[in-house]
């Protein structure tokens, strides 16, 4: 049976992973394409893919893809009110949300008020605005399906459990390419040195967020909502092989675990086709030439990135929005080699420490946070 998508965020890592998929599935029709600017790559898809709509966030962007795309019938949109257009077209029955950053929540608010199904690649949506984003889906009766292999291995390992009976989940992480390092060490590494992670193939900015394990704590608040659960219930596992991409341990102290090789096609794939698994011709586990598997506790006083974000959670409201906007700021200052690795977690902390918290905000008031801990951390940058 086909199956109508929209690729939001298709000239990132997880978009160009799904269109893999899609290549390798001809059940799976891609209806609509969205990105930010990289115009080379999105008029490639357009070409292979044929969707009806291309949404491009930026308009000058836009505007050139048009003219490109002249000779091809699909309609180019631009700016905000585009990707809210293209997450809500009527055919589609999922969309995939892989935008990075505060971008891609309102277009998901657009696809759950639309009715559709959401696979969740978009961190932020969950991080800033869970509180929002989970009872509207439930209000529209709209199934968020996780696409991080940590959470889809998480609601794998709960299908057809009592989520009552949950005890605990045991969130796991490789520990990053820093992983053993104390922070004398650590003053010297530069955006060369963290972007070489030992296991996963991911965008440069989910990659330097693993160094710093900062992507861990994005990863628990995002399960705190998925998962309807308190934060206390939520146990970060440093698992270096990356092959329990996580647990979940129930009242009577049996743990369910989903493991896999290290390959984010594996959750993109079910989440697209659930509650179906459908063949893939994907390399194996092989437990021979694995020979073992080790897990350690994070070290939270030399990676606190980690610690920042628990405390961000735990404080909720705009907090979680302050954290996550200035690690982004962060990042992408490290990623210009900038600053040095330690100064991301002291951006941060410095920015939650002026931060006047509002408890129950709305979309307008969660995206006025992040204006403000950006230009805070310009001036702050200036002086």
């Amino acid at each position: 049976m086909m199956k109508n998508i929209s690729v939001l965020g298709s000239t990132g890592s997880i978009g160009t992973q799904t269109l893999e998929i899609v290549r390798e599935n001809p059940e799976l029709h891609v209806r609509v394409l969205a990105c930010g600017s990289r115009i080379d790559l999105v008029e490639k898809q357009i070409r292979e893919f044929h969707p009806d709509l291309c949404a491009v966030y930026d308009e000058k962007t836009a505007r050139e893809l048009k003219v490109r795309t002249a000779d091809l019938p699909v309609k180019i949109l631009s700016g905000m009110d585009g990707l809210e257009e293209a997450a809500s077209y009527e055919p589609v029955e999922i969309v995939l949300t892989s935008m990075v950053g505060m971008i891609g929540i309102k277009p998901t608010i657009a696809a759950i008020r639309a009715g559709k199904d959401i696979a969740l690649a978009n961190k932020e949506t969950l991080v800033t605005a869970g509180h929002l984003i989970i009872p509207m889906a439930k209000e529209n009766h709209v199934k968020i399906l996780p696409v991080d292999s940590e959470h889809s291995a998480i609601f794998q390992s709960l299908k057809n459990e009592d989520p009552r009976r949950l005890e605990k989940i045991l969130l796991t992480a490789s520990g990053g390419p820093f992983r053993g390092k104390k922070r004398e060490e650590l003053k010297q590494m530069r955006s060369c040195d963290a972007l070489k992670h030992p296991n996963w193939s991911m965008g440069k900015k989910i990659t330097v967020d693993s160094a710093t394990l900062v992507n861990k704590g994005l990863e628990v608040m995002e399960a705190r909502w998925l998962f309807d659960v308190e934060l206390d219930q939520i146990e970060v596992v440093v698992h270096p092989q990356s092959v329990i991409h996580s647990m979940v341990q129930f009242v009577d102290g049996a743990v369910i675990a989903q493991l896999g090789i290290p390959d984010m096609k594996l959750p993109i794939r079910y989440a697209l086709f659930y509650p179906d698994r459908i063949p893939s011709k994907d390399p194996r586990l092989d437990f021979y030439e694995l020979g073992k598997m080790t897990f350690e506790k994070p070290d939270p006083d030399t990676f606190t990135g980690l610690s920042l974000a628990l405390k961000a959670a735990k404080t909720g409201g705009t907090m979680p929005t302050v954290f996550n906007a200035a690690n982004e700021k962060a990042v992408a200052l490290f990623l210009k080699d900038e600053i040095g690795f330690l100064e991301i977690p002291d951006l941060i902390g410095a920015a939650m420490d002026a931060h006047r918290v509002i408890a129950s905000p709305d979309v307008e008031a969660i995206l006025q946070a992040e204006t403000e801990t950006y230009a805070f951390l310009e001036e702050l940058r200036n002086q």
